[in-house]
């Protein structure tokens, strides 16, 4: 463990590509690894996560049912669950919880070819740094290369599917309704731009799921370049 830690430390350190991979190859289960393995390793690492995890979200019930990411309201709309339950329009509100994410669901579709140019452009320095960060490090790399375009692609997506299943009109006339209840505080929520934040909020969290996975189980490392880049974190 002490020589583990001495070379974490000299990693964080030195600065040249040729001295990262002089302490690699002192790694008895690392082996003589090149700039390009280590950087493959990552691709494959992040291709994991994404084949994994983010195809599973763009099916039928991949935000529905899985409860890490599941789309709940917005605290303004829960206050207007609570309403239409109290007037017996409990099945209007599951519905309308169904839609929101059912748009999710949809828009997902839209983040693979954008975390395929991602994962492509990675660097020597950017693997360096992934494989020495913390154990979402490869998650934080996608989210801050990819989150802007991805947020310009989901949107539209997500208002024309809240819109095409009737998701806007059945909050916006379950919203009108719970705004004539007296005593209780008119809400407006933007549902496109909820729905979209909470979309990438769910593909960043399955992502890191299996990016943690990779990192601290050896059995999840399912190739031999895999193993051998992920030994120098271990």
């Amino acid at each position: 463990m002490k020589r583990i830690t001495l070379l974490f430390i000299a990693v964080f350190t030195l600065q040249s590509c040729a001295e990262l991979q002089q302490i690699a190859s002192q790694l008895p289960q690392g082996g003589a690894l090149s700039q390009a393995d280590i950087g493959n390793g990552l691709r494959q690492a992040l291709d994991k996560g994404i084949n994994q995890q983010v195809t599973t979200l763009m099916r039928t019930d991949g935000f529905y049912k899985n409860d890490l990411v599941k789309i709940l309201l917005p605290q303004e709309l829960q206050d207007v669950d609570s309403g239409l339950r109290k007037i017996g329009l409990g099945s209007v509100a599951d519905e309308g919880l169904k839609l929101l994410n059912r748009a999710a669901e949809e828009a997902t579709k839209e983040a693979l070819p954008i975390f395929v140019d991602a994962v492509k452009d990675i660097t020597f320095n950017d693997a360096k740094n992934i494989l020495l960060g913390d154990q979402r490090a490869a998650t934080s790399y996608l989210e801050q290369k990819t989150l802007e375009t991805l947020y310009s692609k989901f949107s539209p997506v997500i208002d024309r599917n809240l819109s095409e299943v009737g998701a806007t009109k059945l909050w916006g006339d379950a919203i009108s309704r719970y705004n004539t209840i007296p005593l209780l505080n008119d809400v407006d929520p933007d549902l496109t731009n909820y729905v979209t934040q909470k979309a990438l909020e769910g593909v960043f969290t399955m992502i890191a799921q299996e990016e943690i996975l990779i990192r601290e189980n050896v059995n999840q490392r399912t190739t031999d370049l895999l193993r051998r880049v992920f030994a120098l974190q271990d």
